[in-house]
């Protein structure tokens, strides 16, 4: 591997280190592209490429992932855990999380509490394949 290619590996896990950390702030691409050091359509040419999604498919899944986990541990309204993950509406987070995970934030609630395993375990379980993102454009599927 290139030493190019290692500073660019580098700067991509940077920014989404950073999207992990505040996957539930507003992001956008101008910042995360500001974290990594590129220009905004290197930066999600780059994301891609690093990773097999676009930066934004990767934060909606990351969003989708904790609010799964909330839905099943706790008791917060479904409205509220949308708020907590980072979705502004219920209607985005509602359409979201059902092509992200095949049914809606109730119908997944119902499955009751989360099994006791090794947290491991149970976070390998609970994460959302990347071929199941949403695509950007509203009412596209992703592509695999």
């Amino acid at each position: 591997m290139s030493r190019a290619s290692e500073d660019s590996n580098r700067r991509m896990l940077r920014a989404r280190d950073a999207m992990d950390r505040a996957y539930a702030e507003p992001l956008d691409v101008s910042a995360l592209a500001r974290i990594a050091h590129v220009s905004e359509s290197h930066f999600i040419r780059t994301f891609k490429t690093t990773f097999g999604e676009t930066p934004n498919r990767y934060l909606q899944r990351r969003r989708v992932e904790r609010a799964m986990f909330l839905l099943r541990t706790s008791d917060q309204r479904v409205t509220d855990i949308c708020m907590a993950v980072g979705f502004s509406s219920l209607g985005t987070f509602s359409r979201v999380f059902a092509e992200v995970v095949g049914e809606p934030p109730s119908a997944y609630r119902r499955q009751g509490p989360l099994p006791a395993v090794p947290s491991c375990f149970g976070m390998r379980w609970l994460r959302p394949g990347s071929n199941t993102a949403v695509s950007e454009k509203s009412g596209d599927p992703a592509e695999p």
